[in-house]
């Protein structure tokens, strides 16, 4: 989905013969590497962050073993750190089982049906390509930790989209429905239940009909494809519509979301029946406009980083071992999958 074309002309960079940048695409082009460096950035010093948290635990578990009065003290607080990881273990044995039921259920039929469509690929780059699967690892945890998860499916997932999110750790025990054929395939028999989510759309999404099946676009664009979703969905004679972001708020740019923005604010809806609260929830302050600068505490950024801690956290191993060697596998697995989209 996409609002503008004006980056597309932005991303034509002046090689040989080629026309010189206009001023305003040159100022373009200057913003988004500032961005991409604040970013960087800031992804390195949380990398830094993380690797000096874990060493500290590390460090000051070792001097307090060291400590101890006794062989019998050491033993002793050994045995009592083995006992609270296996607790632990445990718990994250439970957790995972009472999810697993949730979205069983949902898959049964408790739950409204989403699409995620993948058959955008060839129009990405490949540091885009990363970033949607982040995406995609985003709504899988999102999904997971809600109490009424959405019956989820991945189409269009061939090709490189496919080889990519088959990376994800522990993706073949996802409990998700994984279909490298088309939506219109999958859902031949219901045509006429399909509903592409795009913000070009006319029809504003007043309620979520369990009825229907909604389909979010899997493109990150960087706004090189202006109406593309909406095109599909009128090509196809399927319906489209737009969520009422306009009715709630005033956005600070365009009400263009990322593919799992738009899933927490549709499984956010489900949950209080609310739009308002949902937008307020997901929508990051940075994008909304007045209406949103007093309610900042209502949508804090970090929430989708957390979902996706949470997520790789469950795959960390279950093995007994120390708590920095947990910690140092967790963050070794969430660098292999965000390295890469430190460039988009």
């Amino acid at each position: 989905m996409a609002d503008g074309a004006e980056s597309g002309q932005a991303g034509v960079v002046a090689e040989g013969n080629a026309p010189q940048l206009s001023k305003s695409a040159k100022k373009k082009l200057l913003k988004q590497e500032r961005q991409a460096a604040r970013k960087a950035e800031r992804k390195a010093g949380e990398k830094e962050r993380r690797r000096a948290d874990i060493e500290r635990r590390r460090r000051e578990w070792e001097e307090s073993l060291a400590a101890a009065p006794s062989q019998e003290a050491r033993e002793a607080m050994l045995a009592a750190r083995r006992e609270t990881r296996l607790e632990r273990v445990g718990k994250r044995v439970e957790e995972r089982g009472a999810r697993a039921e949730r979205l069983r259920r949902a898959a049964d039929g408790a739950g409204q049906k989403v699409v995620l469509d993948l058959e955008f690929a060839d129009l990405m780059r490949p540091n885009e390509i990363h970033s949607l699967t982040q995406q995609i690892m985003y709504c899988y945890a999102v999904n997971g930790r809600s109490a009424t998860p959405a019956h989820l499916w991945l189409t269009g997932c061939s090709g490189e989209m496919g080889t990519q999110v088959q990376r994800i750790p522990g993706f073949d025990k996802w409990i998700i429905e994984k279909e490298s054929k088309s939506y219109l395939e999958a859902f031949a028999d219901c045509k006429e239940n399909l509903v592409y989510l795009t913000a070009d759309a006319e029809t504003v999404l007043d309620e979520l009909d369990m009825s229907k099946i909604y389909i979010i676009g899997g493109l990150v664009d960087r706004n090189r494809w202006k109406g593309i979703t909406h095109k599909k969905a009128v090509d196809q004679g399927i319906q489209s519509a737009k969520l009422p972001i306009g009715s709630y708020l005033k956005m600070s740019s365009s009400q263009v979301l990322t593919v799992n923005q738009v899933f927490e604010i549709m499984q956010k809806f489900v949950e209080t029946k609310d739009w308002k609260t949902a937008f307020f929830h997901v929508i990051p302050p940075r994008k909304r406009g007045e209406a949103g600068a007093a309610n900042d505490d209502d949508a804090p950024e970090g929430a989708a980083n957390e979902d996706l801690d949470e997520c790789l956290e469950e795959e960390a191993n279950d093995d007994d071992g120390g708590d920095g060697d947990e910690e140092a596998d967790v963050a070794n697995k969430r660098h292999c999958i965000r390295s890469e989209n430190g460039k988009s």
